[in-house]
């Protein structure tokens, strides 16, 4: 079972996966057009790194061994949903998600990228994105959370200089709020 907290964030974890390029990986969603990070809940027996590791293992078919971990973000990120995307049927409602983001770098060949180890996989496909494509792609209500995740981690990633934001970034988005 899933952690909802009191104000109603349930715990989450996202992973951004690296190549040895510093591109990193973006799923596209089983049967939908969408694109995003894996990611996935925290059962409340385990930590973030815990639910991060069995999650890239159901995700994408990787194991402990095939990757480094680089870092992970301080603080949980919180995004909200959208107000449609609310399901108020349920208890406790849960009304966004907190995040620990984790930053791994992929050690073994890309052919142990699996996306059918499990019954029902979560995406259909995956590609090698530059490092800030994601944040075009990803829905709207979840952009925020990935500029802060790819700002605190992209040090880790690149330590000579995280590459410059490119051309289509809106001026918008130049700021990371505090959530």
């Amino acid at each position: 079972m899933d952690d909802i907290d009191p104000q109603g964030y349930r715990a989450n974890v996202g992973i951004i996966l690296s190549d040895e390029n510093g591109s990193v990986l973006l799923a596209g969603r089983l049967g939908n057009s969408g694109w995003q990070f894996p990611q996935g809940g925290v059962n409340l027996d385990e930590s973030p790194e815990q639910a991060m590791y069995r999650e890239l293992q159901e995700e994408l078919g990787l194991r402990i061994e095939d990757v480094d971990l680089l870092g992970s973000t301080s603080e949980w990120l919180k995004y909200q949903l959208p107000e449609r995307f609310i399901r108020k049927g349920s208890e406790p409602v849960c009304i966004g998600q907190k995040q620990i983001w984790f930053l791994l770098k992929l050690i073994s060949p890309e052919s142990h990228v699996r996306l059918d180890t499990m019954g029902e996989p979560e995406f259909d496909r995956w590609r090698w994105v530059d490092y800030w494509r994601p944040v075009k792609e990803v829905i709207y209500f979840k952009r925020q959370v990935y500029i802060q995740a790819l700002d605190e981690l992209g040090p880790a990633l690149f330590p000579h200089g995280v590459p410059p934001r490119p051309q289509w970034w809106p001026q918008k988005w130049q700021k990371t709020p505090d959530v």
